[in-house]
């Protein structure tokens, strides 16, 4: 088995509480962390320590290097489209944290850059392969719940934020922190390569940034469900991670147990329209009722948690690709696409701009 030699640029919550992580797991054996860079010194050190591998304070001196296959940008979000344009024009192949980038032209150039380097351009929006959406799609794609109206996904809680991650100067906010996770399923559910028609809603409400903590948006587009998708950071009751409507029954779903509810409709009674009042035997007016034979069905995942398993087979993926040239199922189109409407949304909601600093 061919180890792939990796470095992590940065070392904060991503860069070490989720790749640094899942690289020290038993099952991680394909990958082997050669490299790591970060600005702050006790970081550095502490990866040295961890990993026993090469510290760097600057990116740039991985180009000194010829053993690294993979490199994993889990920089600050504004850093995401420079560093890995600059990685990708170096040979490097990268995955890179989201949110992929601000805007769309930002998307293309990387894009562009990887084509034409030969190299590996990844997006890591390993929430496509949660438990739970994959049981989604399941479902959705099995048709027992006829045509979908609507889908509603919520990725709520009651939080106060103070970090970086609650500033409009470094790309924060929860459209591009936590959004990328649930729009990403919607890009996907949404199968649709236009621009949908798009309305939404940002606020502050409990952060102390400039960067919104609220965030609800409707996307529709021809011929396909109604999106209604909500971040907010002012919600203690957002226990259902999805609600599907459909023409044959309806699912409600948190990350680890569904219930979904449906009818077959060859064995509903025939009926057709009656325009005059209807009465009951007794001649008294009556309303529409009917029996309907419904089915029910639950499904609790597994014991492991959501979020690792993910992380798992995202990575198991990029192996495979990497290794065998196997094909990589997040396509960066489609992850541009998620930028495209969260570029229309910023735009909806323009935002002042302020930055209370605490002084030391």
């Amino acid at each position: 088995m061919k180890q792939l030699h990796v470095a992590i640029i940065g070392q904060g919550r991503s860069g070490r509480g989720i790749h640094g992580d899942y690289f020290l797991r038993e099952k991680s054996k394909r990958f082997c962390v050669k490299a790591v860079v970060d600005k702050l010194e006790d970081r550095r050190k502490q990866a040295q320590e961890t990993f026993h591998c090469d510290v760097y304070d600057d990116y740039q001196k991985l180009y000194n290097r010829n053993d690294i296959d993979l490199v994993i940008n889990a920089t600050y979000s504004y850093q995401h489209y420079p560093i890995t344009l600059d990685l990708l024009q170096h040979g490097f192949n990268v995955v890179v944290e989201k949110p992929f980038a601000r805007y769309v032209h930002e998307c293309d150039e990387m894009i562009q850059a990887a084509k034409r380097n030969n190299v590996m351009l990844a997006v890591f929006q390993q929430s496509r392969f949660a438990p739970y959406y994959r049981k989604i799609r399941e479902i959705v794609d099995s048709g027992v719940l006829g045509r979908i109206i609507q889908v509603s996904v919520n990725y709520s809680s009651f939080a106060r934020r103070w970090d970086w991650q609650c500033c409009q100067e470094y790309y924060g906010g929860s459209l591009l922190n936590t959004g990328p996770h649930p729009m990403d399923q919607v890009v996907d559910l949404l199968d649709y390569d236009g621009m949908p028609v798009v309305f939404s809603k940002l606020d502050r409400v409990n952060t102390f940034g400039d960067a919104e903590d609220y965030v609800k948006i409707i996307v529709s587009a021809p011929e396909r469900p109604l999106f209604d998708i909500e971040v907010s950071s002012c919600n203690n009751y957002a226990e259902d991670i999805y609600k599907i409507q459909g023409s044959n029954g309806s699912l409600r779903a948190s990350a680890k147990h569904f219930e979904w509810k449906y009818f077959k409709p060859e064995e509903l009674q025939k009926q057709r329209l009656i325009l005059n009042p209807l009465t009951d035997e007794n001649g008294k007016p009556a309303y529409c009722k009917e029996e309907i034979k419904w089915y029910e069905n639950s499904w609790d995942a597994a014991e492991d948690h959501a979020f690792g398993s993910a992380v798992d087979t995202y990575y198991g993926y990029i192996y495979e690709h990497l290794i065998n040239g196997a094909e990589f199922p997040v396509k960066n189109e489609k992850v541009k696409q998620q930028i495209a409407i969260a570029e229309v949304i910023h735009n909806q909601n323009p935002l002042s701009r302020f930055i209370e600093r605490e002084v030391f």
